[in-house]
């Protein structure tokens, strides 16, 4: 069958083989997608092993263990480690969860137009070419991941994550390999701050967690609400007014998982980094001349401050280190 979802590229099933064959558009670098899955070996929800990606998928009432490979130029290949799921519904949402993921539904023509002739970015989009925002598509996620990882550094972000989802998330062994869900907000229901402080949580960490599990929950927060707001302010502002989200971590959630392109975490510890390499400076530079550095790449900056991580990672490296300043919020 071959069919296009609103936002996912055509793709195509084998029934034979259990493979969904995913288009990919020209401007995607799947050896750039890999280098950034591997930043971190405590990543617990996907793993990348000889240039395939797996990872636990839930779609309908299955979870789905797949391997996500690139046999050629121009399409991914989606394998259902366990053989076509009973619902054919849930095929097609998997590859609706891997395009989005992979952000490839993105034309990205105008950022590289954008970049193209600029100092600073061109160099960047030039060389790291066919890069895409990697996203967090499940706003419980997203929100749990940006929380944690504010003050502190991306190590630690990453294993709070680890312990977040191994205690309170769902597992499946498979052929040797075990795969992680994160929780979702109703498993964390009856969990306690304390509870999440032995977990090396702050106590405002677990409590803004836990705030946002229960909006959820009570269906007061949702993605489908803040993408139907109206514009991205109003996202903003809703995210905003939520106990223990500032502006960095509302603006990595519009980033990574609302995939707002003009989407800019300004006070992002990774970005004053790149900024400060790239610009052979001894100090970061001030956030008025941050704001004139993306005035000519408005509409993009979310693009340009993934590309500028990138430009902290040295070529073959594990770890790209990115992390919020403070910026919670009571």
């Amino acid at each position: 069958m071959t069919t296009r979802q609103k936002d996912t590229p055509v793709f195509s099933f084998d029934e034979n083989t259990g493979i969904a064959q995913i288009e990919t558009p020209a401007a995607f670098s799947y050896a750039e997608t890999l280098l950034y899955l591997t930043r971190s070996p405590l990543e617990c929800l996907h793993s990348v092993e000889n240039g395939r990606i797996y990872k636990l998928l839930e779609a309908g009432k299955e979870l789905l263990p797949v391997e996500i490979s690139n046999p050629g130029p121009g399409r991914l290949h989606l394998r259902f480690m366990q053989g076509p799921p009973a619902d054919p519904d849930a095929i097609r949402e998997a590859a609706a969860y891997t395009a989005e993921w992979l952000d490839l539904a993105r034309d990205m023509t105008p950022f590289y137009a954008t970049a193209q002739s600029d100092p600073l970015l061109g160099p960047l989009a030039s060389g790291y070419y066919g890069l895409r925002i990697i996203g967090v598509p499940h706003l419980f996620e997203a929100l749990c991941w940006a929380i944690a990882g504010q003050q502190i550094n991306l190590t630690f972000a990453y294993t709070l994550k680890r312990r977040l989802v191994e205690n309170y998330g769902k597992k499946l062994v498979w052929e040797g390999r075990t795969y992680w869900l994160f929780p979702k907000p109703g498993d964390l229901a009856d969990v306690t701050v304390e509870e999440l402080r032995q977990l090396q949580f702050t106590g405002k960490k677990a409590e803004y967690i836990l705030h946002v599990a229960g909006l959820m929950d009570s269906g007061a927060l949702s993605k489908e609400a803040l993408l139907a707001s109206g514009s991205y302010e109003a996202a903003e502002r809703t995210l905003l007014a939520i106990r223990g989200i500032g502006p960095w971590t509302a603006h990595y959630v519009l980033m990574r998982c609302l995939r707002n392109p003009a989407a800019f975490p300004i006070g992002d510890a990774g970005l004053h980094n790149a900024l400060k390499q790239l610009l052979h400076r001894t100090q970061k530079p001030a956030l008025e001349e941050i704001r004139q550095l993306f005035a000519p790449w408005r509409g993009w900056e979310a693009y340009a401050v993934f590309y500028l991580w990138r430009s902290l990672l040295p070529e073959g490296s594990p770890a790209i280190q990115t992390a919020g300043l403070p910026d919670a919020r009571t």
